[in-house]
């Protein structure tokens, strides 16, 4: 079985000092840990404290419209220590990067390059390309993102030590109205079985306990391969990993839970007994304008059936507020049965229009006043 390379910020001394900072889902985390391994194995030094560092990458998201304003507020604070720290280059790197390219340069001055999805694996190439003394331009390096790191791809861990994400998966072949995702992410790419089951015993040896398993849409993990329930094969191996206490899988989409997955989740002692499913809404009127499957009857049979099949289980979703067209009524229907369902752990969002989406282009939008007191009231 292939190996796993764990490396620390201690794995080799160079000039070249690189600071580091991780915004945005746990997805990201992961794309973070690859460069920063990638930068370690390279000579690369690596600090905390990005004041000290010759080269700053920020690492940012772009999913929502909060989520894009504190990268944006991240590289305006890293910029400034090109005047008061040891920064000679800035980066931009992850899905705002990839979205926004040259009008990201453009628009922040400060940068020096930025790096797509598609161009994680290029990291140090690129630190070295903006390091040649007498460049003067800006650049770009955002390729369409078809990468997808493996099993012998070098990670320095963040995080707690018994405990890491495997992402599974990148990309995603859903056409929900408000999500840029495949925009930013592209199709749906999975990584093969013998692949994920290697790093997660590499992981083991390595001390780790517990594996999360990431992607955007994990329960349609392995279509692209010809898997027809590639998931449950998936969880099937990595059972058997010695080792492992808990695997979890995160950001299942609800329309593919099939009696195969059940019963893992039941009779399968080290996969934990949680369950992350986005429902986004349950009107459905505005289900179906979201360009989500199913309805409130099929949403709600399926959490009584998880619940009745799985001792134990605790249940976490999450909810859109302020979708275009998310009347009163449709609200109301919302926070009912927030209240019927006593979910075990409820997240809850804000609509934010994102370019390029059908969701962009829709009628009756609702005022950000609105929306706030609507989250409010589900989270009070």
């Amino acid at each position: 079985m292939a190996s796993h390379t764990v490396i620390t910020a201690r794995a080799r001394t160079r000039p070249i000092t690189i600071g580091f900072v991780n915004l945005g889902c746990s997805k990201n985390q992961v794309d973070s840990e690859v460069m920063l391994g990638a930068l370690a194995r390279d000579g690369f030094t690596l600090t905390d404290d990005p004041a000290r560092a010759e080269v700053v990458i920020i690492n940012t998201c772009g999913f929502i419209e909060e989520a894009k304003q504190e990268s944006i507020n991240a590289i305006i604070e890293h910029g400034a220590l090109k005047k008061t720290g040891s920064c000679q280059v800035l980066i931009a790197a992850g899905c705002l990067a990839q979205r926004y390219q040259g009008e990201l340069l453009k628009a922040l001055p400060e940068l020096d390059g930025v790096i797509g999805t598609g161009d994680t694996g290029r990291v140090s190439e690129i630190c070295r390309a903006l390091l040649v003394p007498g460049r003067k331009a800006q650049r770009v390096w955002a390729s369409p993102p078809p990468y997808l790191y493996d099993e012998l791809t070098p990670r320095l861990r963040l995080g707690k030590a018994h405990s890491a994400y495997v992402k599974i998966a990148e990309g995603c072949n859903r056409h929900c109205a408000f999500c840029a995702i495949p925009l930013m992410r592209g199709k749906q790419r999975s990584r093969p079985i013998e692949s994920i089951v290697a790093e997660a015993a590499a992981l083991a040896a390595d001390g780790v306990k517990e594996i999360n398993l990431i992607s955007q849409d994990t329960i349609n993990y392995g279509v692209d391969l010809g898997l027809r329930h590639g998931l449950v094969a998936l969880l099937r191996k990595l059972v058997t990993v010695k080792g492992l206490r808990w695997i979890r899988p995160f950001y299942l989409y609800p329309q593919q839970v099939t009696d195969a997955l059940i019963d893992l989740y039941a009779g399968e002692e080290n996969i934990t007994k949680y369950m992350d499913m986005p429902f986004q809404h349950i009107n459905d009127a505005l289900l179906k304008r979201m360009h989500r499957l199913g309805d409130k009857a099929s949403i709600t049979k399926l959490v009584d059936r998880l619940r009745a099949r799985i001792p134990g289980l605790t249940f976490r979703t999450a909810f859109i507020v302020g979708f275009p067209g998310e009347t009163k009524a449709a609200f109301s229907d919302l926070k009912r049965y927030l209240t019927d369902m006593e979910f075990d752990r409820v997240g809850v969002f804000l609509y934010s229009d994102e370019e390029g989406t059908p969701a962009a282009d829709l009628d009756k939008k609702i005022d950000r006043a609105v929306m706030e007191e609507r989250r409010a009231e589900l989270l009070a």
